[in-house]
């Protein structure tokens, strides 16, 4: 298979796995409606204790503490029974899917919210679109 096809090929997979990734976020599939509510949740994503990913999970940002390690592994354990299933629905790996699914997360970020920049620093969302990874569809 000549380059021009298989990156053509890359370029649809890509796309389709964006569009099933942020599909299952606006469902709330990737953060479960009893996380968003969470008020634990709401308070450590407002303050920026917390911040999404460029795998598509979720990360601490700064000091960690017990409570929002339970907070990330629990939605993290979600995420990626989500994005397994969705993976395999899209024959994809789950490292594929989830990297969709974050690059769909940082893009949803509100100003104010931490996400994970290309380089891997932590920055925090301003009125403009984020900084997210030139792979990214």
């Amino acid at each position: 298979m000549n380059r021009s096809i298989r990156h053509t090929r890359s370029g649809a997979r890509s796309a389709a796995l964006a569009l099933a990734a942020g599909a299952a976020l606006l469902g709330g599939i990737a953060v479960p409606a009893m996380a968003q509510r969470d008020p634990a949740y709401a308070s450590a994503r407002s303050s920026g204790q917390i911040g999404e990913k460029m795998d598509g999970y979720l990360g601490i940002v700064g000091a960690e503490t017990p409570a929002l390690r339970r907070i990330v592994n629990d939605i993290n354990i979600k995420r990626r029974a989500v994005y397994s299933e969705k993976a395999q629905a899209a024959n994809a790996t789950l490292e594929e899917y989830a990297f969709a699914a974050g690059c769909q997360a940082i893009l949803k970020t509100e100003p104010g919210e931490k996400y994970q920049a290309p380089n891997g620093s932590w920055q925090t969302r301003g009125s403009g679109a984020p900084a997210r990874d030139s792979r990214c569809p």
